[in-house]
């Protein structure tokens, strides 16, 4: 069966905000935290937390966790799994779990074309059979999913603040695959929601730090940021 990629928030450190506001004080103070909380306001926060960010003193930031369940292609999570630093992941293993019934993507140039989009449903009804037609020759899972075509994975990750900013840097611009940048779209629409101080600053490079590192191959997006910030 056809499915979208989908990032779905499920839990995230409490207080999220605080956190990094107390590291941040704790830094030059001799107080210790529970004082320092007590003397500052949420207000007081909201500074210190923007200040950090705007000065990249991204340190304090790993003080705070935000926790996904991702389902996307095999495509997909091997790019998601090339960011290590600050990120742990569980994955859904195909040798344990069966994909006898397994659903996939369409990536959208495909699904534009009526003929390519029957060519490809048809080539994952082919693996579908191949793989049940080796289970039912007694071949173990973990040697029948070498015939499978890019199957829906599911996966538990966990980011720290400091490595979602890296990630949406990264996976946010419009260079980025579109299947990964779809999940980093909704992960920071997720995360402002439950503390917008924080990633006030998040995104791409170019809508973050107002340049792009692309050269050549930038999208030219950069542009209009810059007439947009200039007025």
């Amino acid at each position: 069966m056809e499915i979208r990629p989908k990032a779905k928030l499920i839990n995230y450190s409490e207080n999220p905000e605080k956190n990094v506001a107390l590291a941040a004080r704790l830094c030059y103070s001799e107080a210790g935290a529970e004082e320092l909380e007590a003397r500052m306001s949420q207000e007081d926060m909201n500074n210190l937390v923007r200040k950090v960010v705007g000065l990249g003193h991204y340190s304090t930031l790993e003080h705070s966790y935000f926790y996904f369940h991702l389902v996307c292609s095999r495509v997909a999570s091997h790019q998601l799994v090339r960011h290590r630093v600050g990120v742990s992941y569980s994955q859904r293993s195909q040798r344990y779990v069966k994909e006898d019934n397994f659903d996939y993507i369409i990536p959208p140039k495909i699904a534009k074309d009526k003929k390519a989009v029957a060519e490809y449903k048809a080539w994952m009804e082919k693996g579908r059979k191949m793989y049940n037609q080796m289970l039912a020759k007694d071949i173990p899972a973990e040697d029948a999913r070498f015939v499978l075509p890019t199957v829906k994975t599911n996966l538990m990750v966990s980011f720290n603040a400091r490595s979602l900013y890296h990630f949406f840097n990264l996976r946010c611009c419009t260079r980025a695959q579109w299947e990964i940048r779809s999940l980093a779209n909704q992960m920071l629409k997720q995360v402002k929601e439950v503390a917008p101080v924080l990633f006030e600053k998040a995104g791409p490079v170019c809508e973050a730090e107002a340049y792009c590192p692309e050269g050549e191959m930038s999208c030219g997006r950069i542009d209009s940021i810059k007439k947009r910030n200039d007025k």
